[in-house]
């Protein structure tokens, strides 16, 4: 019996062991990739700042609130732009993700454009319909698709197939903390704060400058939210690995310490049969 039971312990450090050495490997990759993806992340917000803000004086200037990308209409249906990861063992990232689009939508019927295959598996499953499931890879997702996908949007919007449009997405605090974010982008919501420029002057329009400004806007947000989103995505997988290869190392510990005891009881047992044997 206790030949059979410091076996299986055995068996069970070596599979420990091996999973182990997996979590290590993936906390190595996440490490290495977060650098990258940090630095990545720092370029795109100069430009999402400065759009946003050319954008939000634009609109504090305009005197017709009825314009299409300003005029708040009721709101029947809503299209969610959703950043997840391609993939899974990164914690909470995606689940979070998720929890925040459902409990955001309530009751009101919504889209979604999925960025990442976990996104686009998790709304198909659903049953929601999807704009675009062409971006299952948020990693590589580069300046020239955000256009396309927010010309999409704002077609969509425009079209009046939903009436608002949000971005989800999750903002990376620190190394330990990533927060999930819903960022309203169509209609344009008029910022508390932002005094009408007195010397700028908009040609032909303030209208026809948004026409033309919105896009690049959408595509800049879309752009900096993906690099943030990726940062996070890296950091939550580095996180949940080292979580994991610390509990795999204690667990070691502790199934060394069992079979060190099934063995002493064996030599012990082994020790009082020969005692009792030399006896007789």
């Amino acid at each position: 019996m206790a030949g059979s039971s410091m076996k299986a312990i055995k068996l069970r450090i070596r599979s420990v062991e091996s999973t182990m050495q997996i979590t290590k490997a993936m906390q190595l990759v996440a490490t290495s990739k977060l650098r990258r993806a940090k630095e990545r992340m720092e370029q795109s917000k100069p430009y999402a700042a400065l759009s946003r803000e050319a954008v939000m004086a634009a609109v504090s200037s305009l005197d017709d609130q009825d314009t299409p990308f300003v005029h708040q209409r009721e709101v029947k249906k809503r299209c969610y732009a959703v950043i997840a990861g391609e993939r899974g063992l990164a914690g909470g990232y995606n689940a979070n993700v998720f929890k925040a689009v459902l409990s955001d939508a309530g009751e009101t019927p919504y889209c979604v454009l999925p960025l990442g295959r976990k996104a686009i598996d998790k709304f198909e499953r659903l049953g929601v319909e999807l704009l675009n499931t062409d971006h299952g890879h948020v990693e590589g997702l580069g300046v020239t698709a955000c256009y396309r996908l927010s010309r999409l949007l704002i077609e969509g919007y425009l079209s009046e197939a939903y009436d608002e449009i949000k971005l989800v997405y999750t903002s990376f605090q620190s190394m330990m903390a990533q927060e999930v974010k819903i960022e309203k982008l169509l209609p344009i919501p008029k910022a508390e704060g932002v005094q009408r420029p007195v010397t700028t002057v908009y040609e032909p329009s303030v209208e026809e400058m948004l026409e033309r400004v919105v896009p690049d806007f959408l595509a800049g947000r879309l752009y900096s939210a993906a690099c943030d989103a990726f940062a996070s995505e890296v950091s939550a997988r580095r996180n949940a690995m080292d979580s994991a290869t610390k509990n795999a190392g204690e667990m070691i510990s502790t199934l060394r310490l069992h079979y060190n005891r099934a063995r002493q009881g064996a030599i012990t047992q082994e020790i009082t049969e020969i005692v009792a044997g030399a006896e007789k």
